[in-house]
């Protein structure tokens, strides 16, 4: 999360937006300086090669950052399918690679770019090879290209008391170049995730000036608070999505982003999906993918182990940190900050287990970077991360719908018309 802001920042809200507008310019600028100064003959053929990419005036062209294994991208293509052939058949159609590939189509991801190598190795594999694969850091990218849809969640910038708004602190902000992205590409809309703590960070103050600063760049922007649980995922999983739609889309269309009520719970038509569900048919398979490292204090310190009629807690980044099987006994409180095991059976869920937590497919793969001379752990960790950063597909999925189901609709005429 990065350091919390002190009590001497001060915010900015005030401006006006002109002055936000003016500000964010300035920024741009002097990033896109720095970009095209830290490029090289290579790079400048490469991103020739870049621009040239198909576009498909026929299909909605997106645009990956920060992009991880892809579970956002993954849940996207699985909602562009939603809208065209309905749920059940969408669903049913995602189970099966094949499929699922070749009538994803209207999805095309054009460009992806993350500087995780053991993710985009999975991404490559998973996603093919026609796109393009940026593995630069995005602050030496000097031209994005054109697309209809950027996905992408920045990382959760830190934040100091340096100066009067976020864009001037003088650390690089990586939200800055999704920005930045917008601004180059202009896609009709734009879909970006973070953790919960984004939003209480200097009391609010800090995801209303990113709120904003996206705005400047010509966007209607929301931001969602929502629970994965509550969208058919097995875990408790709460995390922000800011969604924006390009103002002369709005302005023309009248399209209102709509977050999508919860589907699954007490009081809705489906019940919550649980641990059994998702993973009941994996308890005594090959557990050759279970990190089976030592545990720490902190990790003892809490209850690590929910039961099969519940959701997984946060998978989180790592495989360390993973949570407990459901199966055996549950964890017994010592007293404050001390738990134990009890009885024989006590493991961290499988990398498998955990993909199916986050609703991957089987069919989906995930990289262990292929290098041989670290331990197994190392290599399992590689998978473990890349999962636990992923955004949970399913969530994904129904957090895109309305925008899939707008792209699918809409003529790209009126996609490509800009303000600016």
């Amino acid at each position: 999360m990065g350091r919390t802001l002190t009590k001497n920042f001060r915010s900015s809200l005030t401006f006006a937006p002109d002055e936000v507008h003016e500000v964010l310019q300035q920024k741009i600028a002097e990033e896109n300086r720095h970009a095209l100064e830290s490029s090289t003959p290579q790079t400048r053929d490469f991103e020739h090669e870049l621009l040239a990419t198909a576009h498909y005036t026929s299909k909605t062209n997106i645009l990956s950052l920060f992009s991880g294994a892809g579970g956002l991208d993954l849940g996207v293509q699985l909602a562009f399918l939603v809208a065209k052939y309905g749920e059940e058949k969408a669903y049913k159609i995602f189970t099966d690679e094949a499929s699922f590939k070749s009538l994803s189509a209207d999805a095309h991801i054009v460009y992806s770019n993350d500087l995780f190598i053991a993710a985009n190795e999975t991404y490559v594999a998973n996603f093919g090879s026609e796109l393009v694969k940026d593995s630069r850091d995005i602050r030496k990218v000097v031209t994005f290209p054109q697309s209809d849809l950027i996905l992408g969640g920045f990382p959760c910038p830190g934040f100091s008391a340096a100066g009067p708004r976020l864009l001037d602190d003088p650390r690089n902000f990586l939200y800055i170049h999704y920005i930045r992205a917008l601004m180059q590409s202009r896609p009709a809309f734009f879909i970006a995730e973070n953790v919960k703590g984004l939003m209480t960070m200097a009391n609010g103050q800090v995801l209303e000036q990113i709120i904003e600063d996206f705005a400047a760049a010509g966007y209607q922007v929301q931001a969602h608070l929502v629970n994965a649980r509550d969208y058919g995922v097995p875990q408790l999983r709460e995390r922000v999505f800011i969604i924006g739609a390009r103002n002369d889309i709005v302005e023309k269309t009248g399209f209102t982003y709509e977050l999508p009520e919860p589907t699954h719970g007490p009081d809705r038509d489906l019940p919550y999906i649980t641990l059994r569900d998702a993973i009941g048919d994996l308890e005594f398979s090959d557990v050759s993918e279970v990190f089976d490292g030592s545990y720490s204090s902190m990790y003892m310190s809490r209850n690590r182990k929910k039961g099969w009629d519940e959701q997984s807690f946060t998978i989180q980044a790592s495989g360390r940190q993973a949570p407990q099987h459901p199966g055996g006994e549950p964890m017994k409180k010592l007293g404050k900050d001390s738990w134990k095991f009890q009885g024989e059976f006590n493991r961290r869920v499988s990398v498998r287990e955990a993909a199916r937590i986050q609703t991957f497919p089987d069919w989906f793969e995930f990289s262990d970077g292929g290098n041989q001379k670290v331990s197994k752990n190392n290599r399992l960790n590689e998978q473990y991360k890349q999962i636990g950063n992923a955004v949970p597909v399913f969530l994904a999925e129904k957090i895109s719908r309305p925008i899939a189901k707008f792209l699918l609709e809409m003529k790209p005429s009126q996609m490509n018309e800009t303000l600016f």
